[in-house]
């Protein structure tokens, strides 16, 4: 997530250069075979530049519409992550007593810890590269990877859940394939196992599975959206549109330009490569900035502050169980949160 309060130039310039070289190709081909080649069928009506342009707005604005509201709602799941996990750091403070006051820190801690190991788990799952995102397939993100680091892709799940489980647990749950989940599931046969000692009255057990089941709920929701790719066939229609505009973007300037010539001369014609390059980067850099929000959990410098997030949630919990040691914030690097 950039915190700025826009991208600088000199970043994002670059990171659409790739778009201008193209639309320069494209208009300097046309222009320099219809000024010296004589290839005056080139020019072509703007009207059906002008359509097919209204065609590709349409369908770029619905599939940057659709691509926000993908990563709104992942920051609103991440949102009530964040409330559901206040609500659970509480009630084990509350809920779980045993009279002995050295037996309940101690039981605390241990369900807290494991919480943040399901926070843990639950990101690197969401961090995990798949085949439709664009992160690391593109070169014009590979290249923006310069400027911040995704935690997730520089540690190891099993050193990240080493300070929060015990060793029988750790190595269980490495053996699992979903790993929150079956933490989620170590934590529910804990807190049953508490309701059959007395430690943990019955309603209070109740509550307690309510957060549960609530928490697998936002588990599932950000599973959804990991997993379920924007659809195909709309994502393929937009570059295609777009494509075929830029492509007739020159055509359709060299077809206007040239009804100047007789008054401003044939230099006229060459208005046709700035006149393109900039009416094509517009259209190119919709279709990427689309393309860029689509995954909200794929690593991307737009994608939901996951790591962030949940090194607030353990901050908070840390306080709630009274300690002072508390891991420091995590800070954005070149105004990119992660």
């Amino acid at each position: 997530m950039n915190i700025s309060s826009h991208y600088k130039l000199q970043h994002f310039i670059p990171w659409t250069k790739h778009n201008i070289i193209k639309m320069l190709l494209l208009s300097i081909a046309p222009t320099i075979l219809f000024l010296y080649l004589g290839w005056h069928w080139l020019a072509i009506p703007w009207v059906p530049v002008a359509l097919i342009g209204t065609a590709t707005a349409f369908i770029s604005g619905f599939k940057n519409t659709q691509t926000y509201n993908r990563t709104w709602e992942a920051r609103q799941i991440y949102g009530a992550i964040i409330n559901s996990s206040r609500t659970f750091g509480v009630m084990t403070k509350d809920f779980v007593r045993t009279g002995n006051p050295t037996q309940n820190a101690q039981l605390q801690k241990e369900i807290i810890y494991r919480h943040f190991a399901w926070l843990t788990a639950l990101r690197f799952q969401l961090r995990e590269v798949k085949g439709w995102e664009n992160v690391k397939t593109k070169r014009y993100n590979q290249d923006y990877l310069k400027y911040y680091t995704v935690p997730e892709w520089v540690t190891k799940l099993e050193d990240e859940l080493k300070p929060y489980l015990s060793e029988d647990e750790l190595r269980y749950i490495l053996s699992t394939k979903n790993r929150a989940t079956q933490i989620l599931a170590k934590q529910s046969h804990q807190l049953k196992e508490l309701n059959k000692k007395g430690i943990i009255g019955d309603y209070n057990y109740v509550s307690f599975e309510n957060q549960i089941k609530d928490l697998y709920d936002q588990q599932g929701k950000c599973e959804r959206i990991k997993n379920f790719p924007y659809p195909r066939q709309f994502s393929s229609i937009n570059i295609y549109f777009t494509n075929l505009l830029c492509f007739l973007i020159p055509l359709g300037f060299i077809g206007e330009l040239s009804k100047n010539i007789d008054k401003f001369g044939e230099w006229i014609i060459w208005l046709t490569i700035p006149l393109s390059v900039l009416v094509g980067w517009i259209f190119l850099v919709l279709e990427q900035i689309g393309e860029s929000t689509e995954n909200p959990f794929e690593g991307n410098a737009n994608d939901i502050p996951i790591t962030q997030i949940s090194r607030n949630i353990e901050i908070d919990l840390r306080e709630m169980l009274g300690e002072t040691d508390l891991p420091p914030a995590i800070q954005a690097k070149n105004n990119i949160m992660m």
